[in-house]
């Protein structure tokens, strides 16, 4: 039997060296798990790092040494071994037990055991972790090793740590130290469980099966040890050998059900119980295959193919001890919401916690999974090498229960950055990862993992010897669109996979409105602050191109920027998909962001949800119609088939029907189905007067003839009706909107009104005649009406001045 105590109470953080501000004598009380800059936020010594530019004085805090100490008392407890285990330690730490150093830490991807039972003291004992600064480590390693070539001047390849940690083109520079997961001690006699290593896959008969491979730590080897496995009904005895510290065994499961990604089945978890003696392990696990075609870049589970309909994850606050298993399960039930089946865990972040994949498992979300490395070339020179491979093996082992996980990425476009952005010549030969990507990281997933793919990097063509970015095998990441050229360049791509695409747009307005305390206008350096992309101002404007209007002000820059991220994005979405099954797979960049800030998050830092958040949950939709060269692509990502009369009209845009046609349609499950327009629909009388409807079995597609800057809009005629939920509107409200004219994509922003109120709907086309609803919830508001009008109120046409 194993005794814990967790080391969680009574730390003191203090600074060892002089700092800007005064810590009272014995230091500040520390939370642990947590951070330095949470702690001195907590007692009032810094402001909020996310405020204003509060951040660009905080740089000192990642410079400075800080030592974390706690007196705790332990009694004898019967056991002969006593270890403590520190779960994350964030980064460089030395570790100290009653005066004794126990050890040194240089990972936060890791954790860390101490034997510690003949240090312990009855009654009082002290543990003090100290940490050097975390730029103090990686700038001396930099100095020793040679620089290396990255997208930022930040050490960050230098130490094994977050990377975005050091600042990135979404977020802040918040270089953190603490002990930032939990910190047990934990006694036991006799021989312990060191590791239980599951493998949840099918057989070539398609039936469930488990291998379960036990590691011990031995008090002795001299006598044959014997553990029972048990899982869904099924039993089996694990042998470990006389003289050995592991064992395995296999079994079928026969009476457990296939797990499935959302939208194509159901996701069954099974626990898995492990028996040594008094001791006991459990876990959860699903049972499923999966498979990669690696030109194609085609996941299929359990044989099945599936479109990945994916979001990029970065970590969800700069301080992750903060983030709890229910703002995670938010975060991912809007990923999910949004029409999602996969999330991918970018390189520049973490291994998520076990609550993340725990949650991904139960909604069915699939799981790319980056190591962390992120555009930069890292060094394999000692000691980051073992530390690679210790963080490597630790987090695989950990993550391999989880039916989710469908794939391990060596890097994110680190492949891409030795092939074609010039570092080849900036390296002179020196290491860059190329060891980590093909050597160490693929023997360890086929070591301790081969039930599942590795893939080396992203972009990434499938062999090291073809352009990273090319388009006919493997992934690619498109920037070109946001950094250069317009989103209609979409449309000639045509990739296998696209792992990363996107385009940026505003925080939701009361975001945006607590980040910055003093004027919010375009122009403002408090709003620049919140804007950490080159020229990212300029790109925004510059990328409404002829799409939208200029923004007379700062209301109008924020609707029509957010406007055109939504736009651009199902833009790309939509033609990809419609490209199925050569194409088979989008991967938005991003899903979430860190912080208030002006990004290409679907959700912004404080959990809202953008237009496009609302835009992907239409592009994203099982079915969906596209039109593009003469034809509207009837793509069907259900599992039924889809058929029925696509019924299309030419229109003018105050309604009246120009030329129309009904198609017949049948569309099998997992696939698209080109069904050709006559003329009289593909070619406009008057471009700027008219526009295409097409419509099948509930789904409809409004496309314009022209750019909206061309369209002869109408004024916005329509009336807006504005009704309790409930009681006195503690409930909500109903916005019931009716037009008399056209009326382009029509939002409601109710944060304006109050933070806390939401909408459930977005960007809704009406035609003259048409009514819409929107259901407001989370706020009871003072003036109601005020729903019905500007700012909270907008569409397309009154942004023409139309109105």
């Amino acid at each position: 039997m194993i005794t814990r105590l967790q080391l969680h109470d009574g730390w003191r953080l203090s600074a060892d060296g002089d700092i800007p501000v005064t810590l009272p004598a014995g230091g500040v009380t520390a939370t642990v798990p947590g951070c330095v800059h949470t702690d001195l936020l907590t007692a009032g010594l810094i402001d909020d790092p996310y405020l204003d530019d509060n951040e660009r004085r905080l740089t000192w805090i990642g410079r400075t040494d800080w030592t974390y100490r706690t007196i705790f008392t332990w009694r004898l407890d019967g056991h002969d071994r006593t270890d403590l285990l520190f779960a994350g330690l964030d980064t460089i730490a030395t570790v100290s037990l009653n005066g004794t150093v126990l050890g040194e830490t240089a990972n936060q991807h890791r954790s860390y055991r101490f034997p510690v039972r003949h240090l312990l003291h009855e009654g009082d004992n002290t543990l003090e972790v100290r940490f050097t600064a975390p730029y103090t480590y990686a700038e001396d390693l930099r100095d020793r090793l040679g620089e290396r070539p990255g997208a930022y001047s930040e050490p960050y390849p230098f130490i094994r740590k977050m990377a975005c940690n050091f600042g990135w083109d979404w977020g802040p520079t918040l270089v953190t130290s603490g002990i930032w997961r939990p910190v047990t001690l934990e006694s036991y006699s006799g021989d312990r469980i060191a590791q239980v290593r599951l493998l949840a896959d099918t057989g070539t008969d398609g039936v469930p099966r488990l291998t379960v491979a036990l590691d011990v730590d031995r008090l002795d080897g001299t006598a044959e040890l014997t553990a029972e496995v048990e899982v869904a009904g099924e039993r089996a005895r694990l042998t470990v050998p006389e003289g050995h510290s592991c064992g395995w065994v296999g079994l079928s499961v026969p009476g457990a059900e296939l797990w499935w990604p959302r939208g194509y089945g159901e996701q069954p978890l099974y626990e898995v119980t492990v028996r040594l003696g008094e001791q006991e392990r459990r876990a959860r696990t699903g049972f499923r295959s999966v498979e990669l075609e690696r030109e194609a870049f085609r996941i299929a589970v359990n044989g099945e193919p599936v479109f990945v309909r994916g979001v990029n994850w970065i970590p969800d606050d700069c301080f992750p001890s903060r983030l709890t298993r229910e703002r995670i399960a938010a975060r991912l039930d809007q990923a999910a919401e949004a029409g999602a089946n996969l999330v991918r865990v970018w390189g520049g972040g973490l291994y998520e916690s076990d609550d993340f994949y725990e949650l991904a498992d139960e909604k069915g979300l699939l799981v790319w999974q980056d190591f962390p490395f992120a555009c930069a070339a890292y060094p394999e020179e000692q000691p980051l090498y073992d530390e690679v491979a210790a963080e490597a093996r630790e987090n695989i082992v950990r993550l391999a229960p989880h039916p989710s996980l469908v794939l391990w990425c060596g890097n994110n476009e680190n492949l891409e950055g030795y092939a074609d952005w010039g570092w080849q010549d900036e390296l002179r030969g020196r290491t860059w990862g190329h060891g980590y990507y093909h050597r160490l990281l693929p023997g360890l997933v086929a070591e301790l993992d081969p039930t599942r793919p590795y893939w080396p990097g992203s972009p990434y063509s499938g062999s090291p010897g073809r352009p990273p970015q090319d388009p006919t095998r493997g992934t690619v990441h498109l920037w070109d669109v946001w950094n250069r050229v317009d989103y209609r360049t979409y449309a000639d791509h045509v990739p296998r996979f696209v792992a990363e695409f996107g385009f940026q747009g505003p925080p939701a307005y009361s975001t945006l409105r607590n980040a910055v305390s003093g004027e919010l206008a375009l122009g403002s350096p408090l709003l620049a602050a919140h804007q950490k992309a080159d020229d990212g101002q300029g790109k925004l404007l510059r990328g409404l191109g002829d799409h939208l209007p200029r923004p007379r002000d700062l209301d109008d820059w924020h609707w029509l920027t957010q406007l055109n991220q939504a736009r651009a994005v199902t833009f790309g979405i939509r033609h990809f998909r419609s490209h199925a099954p050569y194409c088979m797979g989008t991967v938005v960049w991003q899903l979430n962001d860190c912080w208030p800030v002006v990004s290409w998050s679907a959700v912004d830092g404080e959990g809202r949800r953008k237009p496009l958040w609302y835009a992907l949950r239409e592009a994203y939709a099982d079915r969906i119609l596209v039109v593009r060269d003469g034809a509207v692509y009837v793509v069907n990502d259900g599992p039924h088939v889809w058929e029925g009369t696509l019924c299309a009209a030419r229109r003018s845009l105050s309604g009246v029907v120009l030329a129309e046609a009904e198609l017949p349609v049948g569309c099998a499950p997992r696939s698209v189905t080109r069904v050709e327009l006559p003329a009289e629909l593909t070619e406009p009388g008057d471009k700027t007067r008219e526009l295409l409807v097409a419509e099948l079995g509930g789904q409809r597609v409004v496309e314009f003839y022209a750019e909206d800057t061309e369209v002869a809009f109408p004024g916005a005629e329509l009336t807006a009706r504005v009704e309790p939920l409930g009681p006195g509107g503690g409930d909500g409200y109903r916005v019931t909107v009716g037009a008399h004219t056209l009326v382009r994509d029509l939002a409601l922003f109710p944060d304006r009104l109050d933070p806390a109120a939401e909408t459930d709907r977005a960007l809704i086309t009406l035609l003259p005649g048409e009514q819409t609803a929107f259901e407001v919830t989370g706020a009871l508001l003072h003036d109601p009406s005020a729903l019905a009008k500007r700012p909270v109120l907008r569409c397309v046409n009154e942004a023409h001045g139309a109105d």
